[in-house]
């Protein structure tokens, strides 16, 4: 089975490219980013295990799961951070190994922001495909998408500084295709299709 890796920045387009590539037949995905934030809830021991290395609960009163708890502590905190990813990295990729040993196809998928950024990754995945996008283009797309503040969805792009650099034209080695989402939908199928077909010949 080979590991497809798609990733790209905020606004790039990269889950119309995994929607795009399910309807060329690629149907075994994994999102990284919503399996994430899943398992908080769904492992047995991960929540737990997290709160006991950050020294704080991360539930509310009835003892659910609050994202906005942990985005506090994480955000300015490095060190909490890594604390966080020491356990969730583990319990991702035991995940995502029992996804791909039963979905049943000779391509699986990974979709994640993040997965060039964290040293943990390294050395994952057979091909990385890379969703781009000038800037701009990615900041105006991402506020009209959430809803969001200019101001606020510039602060969470700035933190992805290797996918800024990529935009500005950087080359990174373990990138084996590049599409560039700057036109309409059906330019970005017919270079979806023309990646695929490239990297799996």
């Amino acid at each position: 089975m080979m590991v497809l890796i798609v990733t790209g920045g905020i606004g790039s387009g990269k889950s119309e490219v995994c929607r795009i590539l399910k309807d060329l037949g690629y149907e075994c995905q994994y999102n990284a980013d919503a399996r994430a934030k899943a398992l908080y809830e769904e492992h047995p021991t991960l929540l737990a295990d997290i709160e006991k290395s950050l020294g704080c609960s991360l539930r509310d009163e009835n003892g659910t799961f609050q994202p906005s708890l942990l985005a506090s502590v994480i955000f300015t905190d490095r060190s909490a951070l890594e604390q966080v990813e020491a356990h969730l990295f583990p319990a991702m990729m035991a995940d995502f190994d029992a996804y791909a040993g039963s979905c049943g196809g000779e391509i699986v998928v990974f979709e994640s922001a993040t997965v060039l950024e964290k040293p943990q990754f390294n050395g994952f995945g057979d091909r990385i495909m890379l969703v781009d996008a000038p800037f701009e283009l990615r900041l105006e797309r991402a506020c009209r998408r959430d809803g969001a503040d200019r101001g606020r969805v510039l602060a969470r792009m700035q933190n992805q500084k290797l996918m800024n650099e990529l935009s500005a034209g950087y080359e990174d080695p373990r990138i084996d295709c590049r599409i560039l989402n700057d036109s309409s939908l059906e330019e970005l199928v017919c270079r979806t299709r023309n990646a695929i077909n490239s990297l799996i010949s």
